[in-house]
C-alpha cells in the first residue's frame, strides 16, 4: 500500500492539476501557464508511485504511475516513453496509458503478472514524453523501489464520506450544490476512480445527475461534482463500486457485504430546500499568528469551518514564504475528518526567520464557495529542530482491533463488534471464545455470548466451527505471530527509555484535564481517568501525537461512572498511544468512549460481565502476555 511521493518543483502539484482538469473539462487542450506569463516551462514529473527508494513494495502491485506538471500529448505516452525493469536489464511488459484528469501516465501489468520478490525495480519516464505543445521532458526521469516477499491482499475500504454517513440514514438537510466525497483507507489506483466507481442516483421522477469524477492522491479522496444543482428535498444514494481498486488491484470491500469480500459502499442523504452560499473560513492556524521560536521542521496547518473540496487545496492555494523569497517548495495534504490542510516544506526552515503562510480564495468548500478572502498569518522560527513525537509504527499489528497476545481473548454479550482483525498466538482450544469472523470461523459462541469480527480471526488454535476448525492453519498462526512481534516492537519504542521526559500533570489523575500533544509519564506508575473525562487538544495540528506511559496500570471509569476521552481541534485517535506496564481496565461499569491504541504488557479488560451499556474503543486493545476480555464493546480501528 504505497503513498504518492511529491517531487518538489516550482509547478502546480498533483491535486492542483486535477482541479485544473476538472474545471477545464476532461481532455481540455488548454495548457496551464507555469511561471510568468512570458515563460512557459516544459513538463516535469511531479508525482510517482511507488515512491522512490521504497522497500517492501507488494509483489502484486499492478500500477506504476507518474504525474506531470501539465497536459501531455497522449501519443507520446507509450511503452517506449514509460518503462519498468525488475532487475536492471529485465523489462516488465505492461500497458501504458494516459489519463488527462491529473495528467497521469500509468503502466499497468497484466493481471497474471507479479513483480519478482525482493528485487530492485527501476521505473523510467523518458524525454520522448512531450506536452501538448511538443516540448519534451527535460531529461529522463528515473526512480527505483524494492519489492518485498509477499502480496497485498488487504482490500481498500471507505473510512469517511461527505456528506457524512449517519446510522440510521439518510443524512438530512444537505445543500443542493454539494459535491460527494469518499475517503479511502489506502492509496487507490487513479485510473479506477471514474464515473463507474463513484455514482450518485435518485429514485424517479428525480433524474440521477451526471457529473465529473476526480481523485486527490494527497487526501486519498474520490470526488463527484454534479453538473447541476441537485433537486431540493430529495433523497440521493451515493455509491462507491467494486470498480474502485487499490494499487494491487484489490477491489473495494464496502458496507454491503462481508469483509474482505468485494462489495459496494453506499450511503444516503436528503437535500435541503436551498444551496449553500456561505463561504468557508479558516478557524484555527498552527503555528499561531505572530508566534515566535517555532521549531525548524514544523508543518503549517489551517483548520476550516466546514468540509472542503480537496481538489482545490494545493501547493498553489496554500503557500509559505519568507521575506524577499518566492513560495517554498513543499507538499499540501488535507484531512477530511478533521478539516485540516497541512503544508510540509521540502526543506528545513531557516533559523530566526520570519515566514508568512497564505491560504488563498482558490480553496473552496464542498458546495464550491471560495474562501471570502485570503487568510494570511506569520510566525518566526527559532534555532532548534522540533522535538516531534511521531506516531509509532504498528507494522503487522495495525489491522488488529483485538490482539490477545499469548493468552487469547474472550467476549461476553451479543453486541460486541471488532471493526478490524482479531488475533492471538495462544494454542489452547478455549483461548478464543465468543467470536465469529467474516470467513465463517466461530469460536465457542452461544446464545448470550456472540461477538462479530468484521475482518478475520488469526490464531494458532482451532475454531469450534468453520474453515479452520479441523486443524491449526499455519498461515493464520504466522499472521498472528508477526502481529504480536510488531506489537512488542511498538511497545518497546513507546517506553520511557525510547521516549524520555514524560510529565505527570496531576499525580496520575487525567480526568478533567485538557492536554496538549506530548509524552506523559505516570510518576507513581499508574494513570486514572475516573473523576471526569479527559480532553485531548490537537491545537490545529493534524500531526499531533500523545503518548501515555505507565509502569503498572491504566484505569478508565469508576463504579457506575464510565468516562470518555474527547478529541478537539484536530486530535485523531490514530495518534494516541497508551503504553501500560501491567494491565488496563476500561470502563468496568460499561459505557463511555475510549480513544487510542492500548499496548499492555499484561491484560486489557473492557467492561465486565452483565453490563449492557456499550463501550466504544476508537483504537486497538493489545495484550502482549495476557488476554483481552470484552463485554458488549465496539472497536473502531483508526484509519492510517
Amino acid at each position: 500500500m504505497q503513498r504518492f511521493e511529491r517531487i518538489t518543483q516550482p509547478v502546480l502539484g498533483l491535486t492542483a492539476l486535477l482541479a485544473v482538469a476538472l474545471m477545464a473539462g476532461c481532455g481540455s487542450d488548454q495548457e496551464p501557464i507555469l511561471g510568468t506569463p512570458a515563460t512557459v516551462r516544459g513538463p516535469t514529473v511531479t508525482a510517482i508511485v511507488p515512491q522512490a527508494n521504497t522497500s517492501g513494495v507488494p509483489v502484486n502491485t499492478k500500477t506504476i504511475t507518474a504525474a506531470f506538471s501539465k497536459a501531455m500529448d497522449p501519443a507520446t505516452i507509450n511503452a517506449s516513453s514509460m518503462t519498468l525493469a525488475c532487475a536492471v536489464g529485465t523489462p516488465m511488459s505492461g500497458v501504458v496509458s494516459y489519463q488527462p484528469v491529473g495528467n497521469m501516465a500509468t503502466l499497468t501489468l497484466p493481471a497474471n503478472t507479479n513483480l519478482p520478490a525482493s528485487t530492485t525495480c527501476t521505473a523510467t519516464v523518458t524525454s520522448e514524453a512531450k506536452d501538448t505543445y511538443g516540448t519534451a521532458l527535460g531529461s529522463n526521469y528515473v526512480w527505483t523501489f524494492t519489492t518485498g516477499a509477499t502480496a497485498d491482499t488487504t482490500p481498500p475500504v471507505v473510512n469517511f464520506t461527505i456528506p457524512e454517513t449517519t446510522i440510521p440514514g439518510p443524512t438530512a438537510s444537505v445543500p443542493t450544490n454539494t459535491a460527494i466525497q469518499a475517503v479511502f483507507s489506502e492509496d487507490m489506483a487513479p485510473t479506477s476512480i471514474t464515473p463507474d466507481s463513484l455514482t450518485l442516483t435518485c429514485a424517479a421522477p428525480c433524474v440521477s445527475p451526471a457529473g465529473n469524477v476526480g481523485y486527490s492522491a494527497a487526501s486519498r479522496t474520490a470526488v463527484f461534482k454534479p453538473g447541476a444543482a441537485l433537486a431540493p428535498n430529495t433523497t440521493y444514494t451515493a455509491t462507491v463500486t467494486t470498480a474502485a481498486t487499490d494499487l494491487a488491484a484489490n477491489a473495494l470491500s464496502g458496507n454491503q457485504g462481508t469483509y474482505p469480500a468485494p462489495s459496494i459502499y453506499i450511503w444516503t442523504f436528503t437535500t435541503a430546500a436551498t444551496p449553500d452560499t456561505t463561504p468557508p473560513t479558516v478557524t484555527l492556524v498552527n503555528p499561531a499568528d505572530a508566534s515566535t521560536g517555532v521549531c525548524l521542521n514544523k508543518a503549517v496547518n489551517a483548520t476550516f469551518s466546514e468540509a472542503m473540496d480537496p481538489l482545490t487545496i494545493t501547493n498553489g492555494s496554500f503557500t509559505l514564504q519568507s521575506a524577499g523569497s518566492g513560495p517554498l517548495g513543499g507538499t499540501v495534504s488535507y484531512n477530511a475528518s478533521t478539516r485540516i490542510a497541512t503544508f510540509t516544506a521540502s526543506n528545513t526552515l531557516l533559523a530566526n526567520t520570519s515566514y508568512t503562510a497564505t491560504v488563498t480564495n482558490g480553496v473552496k468548500d464542498v458546495a464550491g464557495n471560495p474562501l471570502a478572502s485570503n487568510k494570511t498569518w506569520s510566525f518566526t522560527t527559532g534555532a532548534q529542530a522540533c522535538s516531534l513525537v511521531s506516531p509509532v509504527a504498528l507494522g503487522a499489528a495495525a489491522p488488529f482491533g483485538n490482539l490477545g497476545g499469548t493468552k487469547g481473548t474472550t467476549n461476553q454479550g451479543i453486541n460486541t463488534l471488532v471493526g478490524g482483525d482479531l488475533g492471538s498466538t495462544a494454542v489452547a482450544p478455549s483461548a478464543i471464545t465468543g467470536f465469529h469472523d467474516s470467513a465463517g470461523d466461530i469460536y465457542t459462541e452461544d446464545g448470550s455470548n456472540r461477538g462479530a469480527v468484521a475482518g478475520k480471526i488469526y490464531t494458532c488454535t482451532t475454531s469450534s466451527t468453520g474453515p479452520t476448525s479441523a486443524a491449526v492453519n499455519p498461515a493464520s498462526c504466522t499472521t498472528a505471530t508477526n502481529a504480536l512481534a510488531d506489537a512488542q516492537k511498538a511497545y518497546d519504542k513507546l517506553s520511557p527509555a525510547s521516549l524520555p521526559g514524560g510529565i505527570d500533570p496531576k499525580a496520575g489523575q487525567l480526568g478533567g484535564l485538557t492536554l496538549a500533544p506530548g509524552v506523559y509519564q505516570a510518576a507513581d506508575g499508574s494513570f486514572q481517568i475516573t473523576g471526569s473525562d479527559l480532553t485531548l487538544d490537537g491545537q490545529g495540528d493534524a500531526n499531533a501525537v500523545w503518548v501515555f506511559q505507565t509502569a503498572s496500570t491504566l484505569t478508565v471509569g469508576a463504579p457506575a461512572a464510565p468516562r470518555s476521552i474527547i478529541l478537539i481541534n484536530g486530535a485523531q485517535a490514530k495518534n494516541v498511544f497508551w503504553r501500560v506496564g501491567s494491565s488496563a481496565t476500561i470502563n468496568g461499569a460499561g459505557g463511555g468512549t475510549m480513544i487510542g491504541t492500548i499496548l499492555a504488557s499484561e491484560a486489557v479488560s473492557i467492561s465486565t460481565a452483565g453490563n449492557v451499556a456499550q463501550v466504544t474503543l476508537n483504537g486497538r486493545a493489545i495484550g502482549l502476555n495476557a488476554s483481552v476480555t470484552m463485554v458488549n464493546t465496539t472497536i473502531n480501528v483508526p484509519a492510517p
